[in-house]
């Protein structure tokens, strides 16, 4: 069991005590492979006994859908916009993450107040301001900070993945460049180094995601067991596989995830995105838009 310990003021009337599961958080810039790589953990904790919960930015009940239509209309203030995340991880925190905790979940998390806090101060909020609203915050047993080489090489994965540049994403609500490739990479930047300066301050375990896919999802699973196997377990820790096994296990979940993805973008739309086909036209058609 362990102490419920948070970055500031716990939220009013929340009920603090000892809880048996693990919090982990995966983070990273946008377009560095955290929604693949919490999918692929899921299903390889799942299959090793553990109970496992997976969230992320927007998925509330209470906020997320409003923080996507204000995302689509593009309506809402800076302040009111960076207002509206905290609400969202408020309740995904009183009611998903906490109570599943207490049961003794493994609770993955698709970024934390880390990808709000640098976002926010990317967009000119005070950074002591941002720190104090997320004082609310658990601190995680571990969070790993997945991070690429370079912005170009971010871009270069937009690019093949074929969605396009995302408005938001891209920074384009702060004239960083004269098209979306531009703006891409300057924004891109400006996140990196806010990231970076945060890894030491919140003590952030950089994983090299510039590496393919399967490399990076195992040092993932060796990095995730050490934090399971902190503190003995009701079920039983997560086993070797073989390279086989887990490459096979790998690239199934991947197709799923891209399925799943494909048909929610055909469903609920996206916000505005450019699509191209290489870094050199991506840049050509860009400064046509």
């Amino acid at each position: 069991m362990k102490e419920m310990k948070f970055y500031g003021t716990a939220l009013p009337g929340l009920e603090i005590e000892p809880y048996s599961g693990k919090l982990i958080v995966i983070e990273g810039t946008d377009g560095v492979g955290r929604s693949t790589h919490v999918a692929l953990l899921r299903t390889w904790l799942e299959s090793s006994g553990h109970a496992v919960l997976d969230t992320g930015m927007t998925r509330s009940v209470l906020a997320g859908r409003g923080i996507k239509d204000a995302r689509e209309g593009h309506t809402l203030g800076r302040l009111t916009m960076q207002l509206y995340y905290a609400t969202d991880f408020a309740d995904r925190l009183e009611n998903q993450m906490l109570p599943a905790l207490r049961a003794g979940f493994v609770v993955l998390t698709d970024r934390y107040i880390y990808s709000a806090i640098a976002r926010a101060v990317v967009r000119g909020a005070d950074p002591e301001w941002v720190r104090a609203i997320y004082g609310m915050a658990l601190v995680p047993d571990a969070v790993f900070y997945l991070r690429l080489r370079s912005t170009e090489e971010l871009a270069g994965r937009v690019l093949a993945s074929g969605r396009g540049f995302d408005y938001w994403e891209s920074g384009m609500d702060l004239g960083l460049g004269n098209d979306y490739y531009d703006s891409f990479i300057a924004y891109q930047k400006l996140l990196l180094r806010e990231f970076d300066r945060m890894k030491g301050e919140y003590g952030f375990h950089e994983i090299d995601a510039s590496r393919p896919v399967r490399r990076v999802a195992a040092a993932l699973r060796r990095s995730v067991a050490r934090v399971i196997d902190n503190e003995p377990a009701s079920t039983p820790g997560p086993k070797a596989e073989s390279p086989e096994k887990m490459r096979t296990d790998e690239n199934q979940t991947i197709k799923q995830v891209a399925k799943a993805d494909s048909q929610e973008k055909a469903k609920t739309g996206s916000s505005p995105t450019v699509r191209e086909g290489s870094k050199a036209d991506s840049q050509e058609k860009a400064k046509t838009v």
